[in-house]
C-alpha cells in the first residue's frame, strides 16, 4: 500500500511540474512580446524624429540588420527630385557587396513592382521567382546581391522602396529559414519604414530648390539651429560657408535668364559634390549659396571653400556654343564654444555674409574669415 501511495504522489508532482512548465513557457512568450512592443515603439520614435532621406535610410538599415541579424542590408528608392523612373539602390546599403558593372535599378512599371503593390508580404528570392517568373532581368540584378529576403515598404496600396535583406548570422541552434513570427517582426519594421520614408520623400521635396537641388533656406536655418545646439553641447566647432557668384548679372544680360540659371546649376553641383554627407547645401537667395560644415573647425573651412572656389575659377563652361569663365567669393564663419559662442543660426551665418562682402571689397574670386565681430 505505502508502494502505491508513493505512485500516485510521483504521478501527482509529474503532472504538477509538467503544468508549471507551460506557464512558465506561456509567461516567457508574453514577456516576449511585451519586449518585441516595446522594441517597435522605439523603433516607431527613431524613424519619426529622422526627417531628412538619408540618415533615415540608414536608420532603417542598421535596424533592420539587427532586427534579424543579417550581415548587411539596402533599400532601393525613387529620387523624385530627379524624376527617377525607378526605384535605385544608389548609396543605400551596407555590409553588401555590390558590382559596379551592374545598374541597380527596378523600374517603376516592372512586372515586380506590380506585384508588390497587389500583395502586401515579404519574400524570399526562389518565392518571388515563383510569383513573377517573368521578371528575369530584376531577378538577375537582385541575385547578385544573394539577398536572404526581400521587404516591399508598402502605405496604401504605394510601394515607397524595397528592402533588401543580406546573409543571415547564424547562431547554434537557429534555423536558417526565417520564421513565420520573425517575417511578421519584418513586415512590421517595413510598415513603419514606409510611412517614414514616405514623409522624408515628401520634406525632401519641400525643402529642396528645384533647380539646384539644394535645399531651401527656410529649411537650411531650422537644421542649422539644431546643429548649433548640438555643437554647443558637445563643444565641437560647427562653419558657416557664404558664396556669391562674382558678375552674376552680366550672364543674364549677354545670354539670358536660361544662361543664368545653367550657371546656378552647374555652380551648385561643384558645391554639393564638394562637400561630405553630414554636411549641407543651401541656395540662399538668388546667386547667393550657404553650406554648414559640421564638426569643422576654420582651418577644415577654409580648405573646402577654397577647393570649391578652384574649380569653379577653373571649369570651363560652353553655353549655346559660347565658352565662359566665372569666378565666386566666399566668407567664413566658425562657431566656437571659447570662441565664438554665439547661441543663433541667423547670427552666424550673418558673419558669413560679412566676410563675404570683405572678399568682394578686395578684388573677388577669394576666401575671407570672420573670428566674431572681427572680420579678417
Amino acid at each position: 500500500m505505502a508502494t502505491k501511495a508513493k505512485g500516485k504522489g510521483t504521478k501527482k508532482k509529474t503532472s504538477e511540474s509538467s503544468a508549471e512548465k507551460e506557464e512558465n513557457e506561456v509567461i516567457a512568450d508574453f514577456e516576449k512580446h511585451i519586449y518585441d512592443l516595446q522594441q517597435m515603439l522605439e523603433i516607431s520614435r527613431s524613424f519619426c524624429t529622422t526627417i531628412e532621406l538619408n540618415p533615415l535610410v540608414e536608420s532603417i538599415l542598421y535596424i533592420a540588420m539587427a532586427q534579424m541579424r543579417v550581415t548587411g542590408a539596402g533599400i532601393f528608392v525613387i529620387n523624385e527630385l530627379n524624376d527617377e523612373k525607378g526605384y535605385v539602390l544608389s548609396d543605400h546599403y551596407s555590409g553588401i557587396a555590390i558590382d559596379p558593372t551592374i545598374e541597380y535599378r527596378i523600374s517603376v512599371d516592372s512586372k515586380l513592382v506590380e506585384f508588390f503593390t497587389q500583395s502586401n508580404n515579404v519574400f524570399t528570392l526562389p518565392e518571388l521567382k515563383e510569383y513573377v517568373p517573368d521578371a528575369g532581368k530584376e531577378f538577375s540584378m537582385l541575385e547578385t546581391l544573394s539577398p536572404s529576403l526581400v521587404v516591399p515598404l508598402i502605405l496604401k496600396n504605394r510601394l515607397n522602396g524595397i528592402l533588401v535583406m543580406g546573409e543571415r548570422i547564424f547562431i547554434d541552434g537557429m534555423e536558417s529559414a526565417y520564421t513565420n513570427y520573425e517575417r511578421d517582426e519584418i513586415q512590421t519594421i517595413a510598415s513603419l519604414a514606409s510611412v517614414a520614408v514616405h514623409n522624408a520623400s515628401l520634406i525632401e521635396q519641400a525643402s529642396t530648390d528645384m533647380m539646384t537641388h539644394l535645399k531651401l533656406k527656410f529649411f537650411f536655418f531650422n537644421i542649422l539651429e539644431d546643429k548649433l545646439d548640438n555643437a554647443f553641447a558637445q563643444n565641437e566647432k560647427l562653419s558657416i560657408l557664404m558664396f556669391d557668384i562674382d558678375f552674376f548679372k552680366k550672364f543674364n544680360d549677354t545670354y539670358g535668364h536660361a544662361c543664368g540659371d545653367y550657371v546656378l546649376q552647374h555652380v551648385a553641383k561643384i558645391i554639393k559634390d564638394s562637400i561630405r554627407d553630414e554636411d549641407m547645401a543651401c541656395r540662399y537667395g538668388g546667386e547667393e549659396f550657404t553650406v554648414m560644415l559640421c564638426n569643422t573647425d576654420v582651418e577644415g573651412a577654409y580648405l573646402v571653400a577654397e577647393r570649391i572656389r578652384k574649380r569653379i575659377e577653373e571649369t570651363e563652361l560652353v553655353y549655346e556654343n559660347n565658352k565662359m569663365n566665372l569666378t565666386i567669393s566666399g566668407g567664413i564663419s566658425v562657431f566656437s564654444v571659447d570662441d565664438n559662442p554665439v547661441r543663433s543660426a541667423r547670427a552666424l551665418v550673418d558673419q558669413a555674409d560679412k566676410a563675404l562682402y570683405v572678399s568682394k571689397a578686395n578684388g573677388r574670386n577669394r576666401v575671407s574669415v570672420a573670428d566674431g565681430e572681427e572680420i579678417k
